[in-house]
């Protein structure tokens, strides 16, 4: 590894001659060897400099090399600490590296350890280097992780709160419209603002779901169309019509964008059921499916058993409003409708792709 400085190494045994070898031989290699000649000794000078490595021999006088490797573990920043035990005694280094030492050179009578040690000991302090950046890099994460969490928490609090004025503001245009449309006299134009209302109220249901959701980004589709389908049922009841809405959903999620636009056809589709299916006062029902399909996507049906759909007209053509309505939906979500005519009554089914 490279060094722009010496490395400062605390060198702890109590034989003076093993301690000059190691100063002398080291001193070779780029290390700047401080020594310590008992235990006592060597934990003070660890507490009161910074070396990058300790190396610490067994057998001393007093306090033997694991009472002072258990002293140094005490140490808030230990540096690598490198284990010297003799040839015969391999229980001992283990024991060491069981309590912390990070590595450990056996001591020989040639001297042959004086060079592993100094290798040793480089390869310890880059060991820890290593683990450290690992350890920095982390932290950095987590730090990273935890501020995107709580910038998501506060974006979905702010969301709410914006769902929230939304549906506030849509309820209140509708209810304007409906307060407009009960002082209008002429029947169809107070049909045509009725009809508005129930499309502002239909988008409203959305953003009033999200308001109560923990998540912003999708709504539970059985949730909504129960809602929708209560508006319609209020609707009818205010107006003495004898119509039953019957819902079968799945527990479907889907993308906010997607979810008003279900919600306006079926909006459109159900109304004109409820309009056309069943003339004068004859009583009916109008039943909205709603089913994960094969593909993923979302398959979606609303039919009655009345009078029938003209020939050869289909929700996505003619010059109602309604009509375009439901073309331009299906439109954003690429979704294909379908008229299917099965003896009496009309089934309209529309196909979200996934």
């Amino acid at each position: 590894m490279p060094q722009t400085a010496a490395i400062r190494l605390l060198y702890i045994d109590d034989d003076p001659g093993i301690c000059r070898l190691v100063q002398l031989r080291l001193a070779r290699s780029g290390c700047e060897v401080t020594l310590a000649h008992d235990g006592p000794s060597g934990v003070a000078m660890a507490l009161s400099a910074r070396f990058d490595a300790i190396a610490l021999d067994h057998y001393m006088p007093g306090q033997d090399g694991l009472e002072v490797l258990a002293l140094l573990r005490d140490l808030a920043d230990m540096p690598p600490v490198i284990f010297v035990t003799a040839a015969e005694e391999p229980r001992i280094a283990v024991a060491a590296l069981k309590e912390g030492a990070a590595d450990y050179v056996v001591k020989d009578v040639q001297g042959a350890f004086l060079d592993l040690l100094g290798t040793t000991v480089r390869h310890a302090i880059e060991q820890r280097r290593m683990r450290l950046e690992k350890e920095a890099a982390e932290h950095e994460v987590r730090e990273s992780r935890d501020r995107l969490e709580r910038l998501a928490a506060q974006q979905a609090v702010l969301l709410k709160e914006v769902n929230h004025r939304v549906a506030n503001s849509l309820q209140l245009i509708s209810s304007l419209i409906e307060l407009q449309a009960r002082k209008v006299a002429d029947p169809a134009a107070r049909e045509m603002l009725r009809r508005a209302a129930e499309r502002v109220e239909a988008v409203s249901l959305v953003h009033r779901r999200l308001y109560t959701s923990d998540d912003v980004s999708f709504v539970d589709m059985d949730l909504y169309l129960a809602g929708l389908i209560e508006e319609f049922r209020r609707a009818m009841e205010s107006d003495g019509r004898e119509r039953r809405i019957e819902l079968s959903s799945e527990n479907v999620r889907i993308e906010t964008d997607k979810a008003v636009s279900i919600g306006l056809i079926v909006n459109e589709l159900v109304m004109n059921a409820l309009k056309y299916a069943y003339p004068g006062d004859a009583g009916g029902e109008v039943r909205v499916n709603l089913r994960r399909g094969a593909d993923g996507g979302v398959d979606l049906t609303v039919e009655d058993d009345g009078v029938g759909y003209p020939e050869g007209s289909a929700p996505a053509k003619g010059s109602g409003l309604g009509a375009m309505i439901v073309a331009a939906m299906a439109g954003t979500l690429k979704a294909t409708v379908e008229l299917e005519r099965e003896g009496t009554g009309t089934r309209f089914r529309v196909v979200i792709p996934a």
